[in-house]
């Protein structure tokens, strides 16, 4: 679907680009949802890395666009505060907007609260839905208290429904709410979503509440490689438990790139009053896949989504090789976060400023320590069953020579 929007047209080269607006820390507050508890200090806004994570023309808050290319992406500038378009199997980005001004996510939060669980959790297990999960403010799917559901379903209903009861319920699941974000902060800070503090599971606002463009596009391509989540945010439709007795319901999915976009893959929308609307949109087309991460946008002048299908359509209009910057999936605070020596030759830039693109779920290396460690094991035991044969073998000859020469 092509969405036509207006064009950006090169502004005047400025002596000194001004300082970008959200380095360090989201807009102000539009009401009271950040406020922290009596007694509990207010946040300090996440540190800045020295080095920009992605690339050093990441960290630039202008348009950013690929020389010589086909031309500048849709103007949404009007809307959307910040904005990143990136390849999800190269990790390329495409062209970026204040891709690290931290913004708040809202419910696109909840793909990190997805990645959290399918570490955490077996989707096959069962949960309990309690009062305090039906009494969570904003969207919710309708979980009735007293109810055991499947955590998978609840998993799967919490990314297409967006509902804040079942990421509180999945949340409690996991340990409970302050055992969770600490979970889900960890996991950020693992993969290089330096620009990221959750505190509630849900996307409500809370106090030190922070993201970027940038991060989210991270933390959606590495959930895009779990194919729990994949098939999850791709599902238009499932059926939900009714109360005993009652016939189930259906829960329809709220992501319209995955519903009227060709190739839409999923994705997740957000909205609150300071987060404004976020979103995250997939397609794929021609062997590619791509995604489109938007913050702090407004429904004008369309709707957000249907400015992130343009984003999309801009992307797949650009020849392989595209990129501004990278999106990495390896902290560079991790002391193992090294170039590894065959990309030596390889730009800074694309390496991702000297971090492994590489993740323990994900790729193989993972598999390949699990599948050495069970070949040592069986060598072990195999040894150990020799030996035993062996001294058996001895107390058996020991014993006949005895009765032999009484």
């Amino acid at each position: 679907m092509l969405v036509a929007l207006p064009l950006l047209t090169a502004a005047p080269a400025a002596a000194q680009p001004p300082a970008c607006p959200n380095a360090e820390a989201p807009p102000p507050a539009v009401d009271t949802s950040e406020v922290p508890a009596p007694g509990q200090p207010a946040p300090t806004p996440v540190p800045v890395p020295e080095t920009p994570v992605g690339g050093d023309r990441i960290a630039d808050c202008a348009l950013l666009t690929a020389p010589d290319r086909t031309g500048p992406p849709p103007d949404v500038a009007a809307s959307a505060a910040g904005w990143v378009l990136a390849d999800l199997d190269s990790g390329e980005i495409l062209a970026a907007k204040d891709a690290h001004a931290r913004q708040r996510p809202a419910s696109t939060i909840k793909v990190l609260t997805a990645l959290t669980a399918l570490r955490e959790l077996k989707l096959d297990d069962t949960l309990v839905a309690t009062q305090e999960d039906a009494n969570q403010e904003g969207t919710r799917i309708g979980l009735l208290p007293g109810m055991t559901y499947r955590v998978g379903d609840v998993f799967q209903a919490m990314l297409m429904g967006s509902g804040n009861d079942a990421a509180h319920a999945l949340a409690m699941k996991m340990g409970g709410v302050p055992a969770t974000l600490e979970k889900m902060n960890h996991l950020a800070a693992e993969i290089g979503a330096l620009d990221t503090r959750a505190a509630t599971p849900s996307g409500l606002d809370g106090p030190g509440m922070s993201t970027s463009a940038y991060d989210l596009a991270t933390i959606f391509r590495l959930a895009m490689r779990e194919p729990a989540f994949a098939n999850a945010i791709a599902t238009p439709m499932m059926l939900l438990p009714g109360a005993p007795g009652q016939p189930p319901f259906e829960l329809w999915s709220d992501n319209q790139v995955l519903r009227n976009y060709p190739g839409g893959l999923g994705g997740k929308t957000g909205f609150t009053d300071d987060a404004r609307h976020t979103f995250i949109g997939s397609a794929q087309r021609d062997g590619r896949r791509l995604v489109a991460v938007m913050m702090r946008g407004e429904n004008t002048p369309v709707r957000l989504s249907h400015q992130a299908m343009a984003l999309l359509d801009h992307g797949f209009s650009l020849p392989g090789g595209t990129s501004v910057g990278q999106l990495v999936t390896t902290s560079p605070r991790a002391p193992e976060a090294a170039v590894p020596a065959a990309r030596a030759g390889v730009p800074p830039e694309a390496q991702g400023v000297g971090v492994r693109d590489s993740s323990f779920f994900g790729t193989i290396t993972g598999p390949l320590i699990l599948l050495a460690i069970a070949l040592v094991a069986v060598a072990t035991a195999v040894l150990l069953r020799r030996r035993r044969a062996q001294l058996a073998q001895a107390r058996r000859q020991a014993s006949a020579e005895s009765a032999e020469h009484p």
